[in-house]
């Protein structure tokens, strides 16, 4: 059976991933550029990191879902969300991974995100891109 979309589907579909996980992902680095990391810095306080660390999710939400979107450094960009969504699981989420909630996982949002920015890091940006999939991050 032949593929009715063909690579022109494949590309439509990772400029959908970059899109969604990228826009969503920028929206929540955009509500810590309104209202700080104060929570994070809890979260990294509270496993006894440095609070320092919570600086980071500014290139987790904002940066990487930016390059993300463009499809400019893709699967570094989608490395960089996907280490943050494990972070923030961990943070977060241990000992409650399972938990369920409404239906769900507790943890389904971030799970999600990080399945796709994993998606995004194995397959690359795909020709609609800045870069239109060339360089070997993209």
């Amino acid at each position: 059976m032949a593929d009715t979309f063909g690579t022109r589907g494949q590309d439509v579909a990772l400029l959908l991933v970059r899109v969604s996980v990228g826009g969503l992902m920028l929206l929540h680095g955009i509500d810590k550029l309104r209202h700080g990391v104060a929570g994070i810095e809890d979260l990294l306080a509270a496993k006894g990191l440095p609070t320092a660390m919570a600086y980071g999710v500014y290139v987790g939400e904002v940066v990487a879902p930016l390059l993300l979107i463009a499809g400019v450094f893709g699967r570094f960009a989608g490395l960089i969300i996907a280490f943050n969504m494990t972070m923030a699981i961990w943070l977060a989420h241990s000992g409650r991974l399972l938990a369920e909630q409404g239906g769900g996982l507790e943890a389904e949002v971030p799970l999600l995100y990080l399945c796709g920015a994993l998606a995004i890091f194995f397959a690359g940006s795909g020709r609609y891109s800045l870069r239109r999939g060339e360089p070997r991050w993209d």
